[in-house]
């Protein structure tokens, strides 16, 4: 999807909005609505083109359907009526995964929403259509809010339906924390019984939506993931070797927390008897330097081992902590494992800035503290 100002690759510099919103995508949305009686091609790109100045893509999207509003019907219904006559080909049914679409056609989205709150029947009808061209997740929310019921309604029936583009609305759309998506007001646990049918798909775009949400809903109510995941292994509903992916894949979060009985789901014992050395190579050193992390583990019984580290972080108001995967493997009785890691203490991450001070390395192992070792920070 990197495209310069008429579909080609841009340079340095190039923002994502420019990306994806440019003259040559425009150019294909203004040829798709030129199937419909008036519809003036020039005049759309004409319109919303000069106003992508200084915006981001949301913004963006927001720009391009007022500019396509303007030469549809005011009346919602007919609208849609317009909308679905100018969507390209559905995207291939046959597919199992990364076939995300054009961005470009999340426009039907944000139409529906700004235009048909108010017929959220003829609405849902439009978004059923459009998530099968790009994924329409953020769209639903507004009317799952204002609309549960009749939301709900079409969710039940959609966990069956042919294109899997809309079978992963289903699980997508009613994730408890979507990134960058509005909340919702429905109780979390409700779209578990949508997650019990769609854990068994055999497309991995359906899949890895199902694991995303039960990770989300992990952080909320992580026995009933727990419980779900169990069901479903002894169900037996799902290839083996997808439902441990998925199953890796919904605890990640869990994992990171050490929790022993997402732990023991996915093998790893947390009361499996282990010694470990840890040490730390300089002792000190400048921010945006790198520290070298060496470990040796052994588990004189053998077994699964799941190694992680924290780096604890000094805060100008007590610190904060961050795990990091090093390896997962499985030990013969007596086996030594050595791990060493460089990790450079980045200072310029927009997300997390590091402060001079005392700094801690915990290792630890099918999550629990097995060793720790400190380290100090200094200005660059």
């Amino acid at each position: 999807m990197a495209q310069g100002p008429d579909g080609q690759g841009g340079g340095a510099g190039y923002s994502l909005a420019d990306q994806l919103f440019n003259r040559g995508t425009l150019g294909v949305l203004a040829q798709e609505y030129s199937v419909l009686p008036g519809f003036a091609p020039d005049r759309f790109v004409a319109t919303a083109l000069p106003r992508f100045e200084g915006l981001g893509v949301h913004a963006r999207l927001e720009t391009i359907a007022e500019a396509l509003a303007e030469q549809l019907a005011s009346d919602f219904p007919e609208m849609a009526d317009q909308v679905e006559a100018a969507l390209p080909p559905p995207l291939d049914p046959s597919l199992r995964d990364d076939d995300f679409g054009r961005f470009i056609h999340a426009v039907p989205g944000v139409l529906a929403m700004r235009h048909g709150m108010d017929h959220p029947e003829r609405a849902l009808d439009l978004l059923h259509a459009a998530t099968q061209r790009f994924s329409m997740e953020y769209a639903i929310r507004p009317f799952l809010n204002r609309w549960p019921d009749q939301v709900l309604a079409r969710l039940d029936a959609w966990v069956e339906d042919p294109h899997y583009h809309v079978r992963r609305l289903v699980s997508e759309g009613t994730r408890p924390k979507l990134p960058w998506g509005m909340g919702i007001s429905l109780d979390p646990l409700l779209p578990l019984r949508f997650l019990d049918a769609l854990h068994g798909d055999e497309t991995r775009f359906v899949t890895r939506s199902v694991a995303n949400h039960l990770n989300d809903l992990s952080k909320i109510a992580p026995d009933a993931v727990l419980g779900r995941l169990e069901d479903w292994q002894a169900g037996a509903r799902q290839d083996a070797k997808e439902l441990d992916w998925m199953t890796r894949h919904a605890l990640r979060t869990a994992v990171k927390r050490g929790e022993p009985r997402a732990l023991a789901l996915l093998g790893y014992r947390a009361d499996l008897p282990v010694r470990a050395q840890l040490s730390l190579d300089p002792p000190s050193l400048p921010i945006g330097e790198t520290l070298e992390i060496a470990t040796e583990i052994e588990a004189p019984e053998g077994g699964a081992v799941m190694v992680d580290y924290r780096l604890r972080f000094h805060r100008p108001k007590g610190s904060a902590e961050k795990v990091f995967k090093l390896r997962s493997v499985r030990l013969k009785p007596g086996q030594r494992l050595r791990l060493v890691k460089r990790h450079r203490m980045k200072g310029d991450a927009t997300t997390f800035r590091l402060h001079p001070g005392p700094h801690a390395v915990i290792l630890q192992v099918n999550g629990r503290d097995v060793a720790e070792a400190a380290f100090d920070l200094r200005e660059a």
